[in-house]
């Protein structure tokens, strides 16, 4: 037989309600944290990808971006190009209109032959000094393999030149390298540079 008095049974309800109240917070504020972990973890997971898929993306671009450069050979008549990341297929070299010469297409390797526009330039640049030393721009244009893929792509690029007096035979005409100006052109902004850089008499 209970000897509670009706004041301490209520007491005693209100302190099981209290504690099934505690419970129920606690099993929400479990729920809510579990919740708050669980989308915590997508997202850092989510941004993880995200960052992957750029520098993937980042890293194929690398890759399939062409950075040419020359080799000097046979004593500076002739510009060997390259790049590091592809094997050239085919090259084209286009020049400023006003110099007359035609667009070249070596047929083995992707040079720049000195002999392609060493007299008109000799021609523009006699009666001053026998000893001179120029940038002359031209457009290379390029095919090489990205993998199993064709690409392309061109840049208006500067030939470094000199040249030296001589006791016979006129002055010498020497490549010194080829420098980039710019990647993407075309003629006419090749045209408008050579405009205003084109060596003085």
């Amino acid at each position: 037989m209970s000897t509670e008095t009706p004041t301490e049974r209520r007491e005693a309800a209100a302190t099981r309600r209290r504690w099934v109240t505690l419970a129920e917070v606690v099993a929400v504020a479990g729920v809510l944290i579990a919740a708050l972990t669980l989308w915590t973890n997508w997202s850092d997971h989510r941004a993880n990808e995200a960052d992957k898929i750029a520098a993937q993306s980042s890293a194929a671009r690398e890759r399939t971006k062409i950075d040419l450069s020359a080799i000097v050979q046979d004593g500076g008549n002739t510009l060997l190009l390259k790049d590091a990341r592809h094997d050239l297929q085919d090259v084209t070299v286009t020049f400023p209109r006003s110099l007359g010469v035609s667009p070249q297409r070596p047929p083995a390797e992707p040079v720049i032959d000195a002999s392609w526009f060493s007299a008109p330039l000799l021609k523009l640049t006699d009666g001053g000094s026998d000893d001179r030393a120029g940038r002359l721009p031209v457009l290379v244009s390029v095919q090489y393999f990205d993998g199993d893929t064709t690409r392309s792509a061109s840049g208006i690029y500067d030939v470094i030149w000199k040249t030296h007096g001589r006791r016979i035979l006129g002055r010498s005409f020497k490549l010194e390298g080829l420098r980039v100006r710019q990647l993407g052109g075309d003629q006419a902004k090749l045209d408008a540079i050579w405009a205003k850089e084109k060596p003085a008499t």
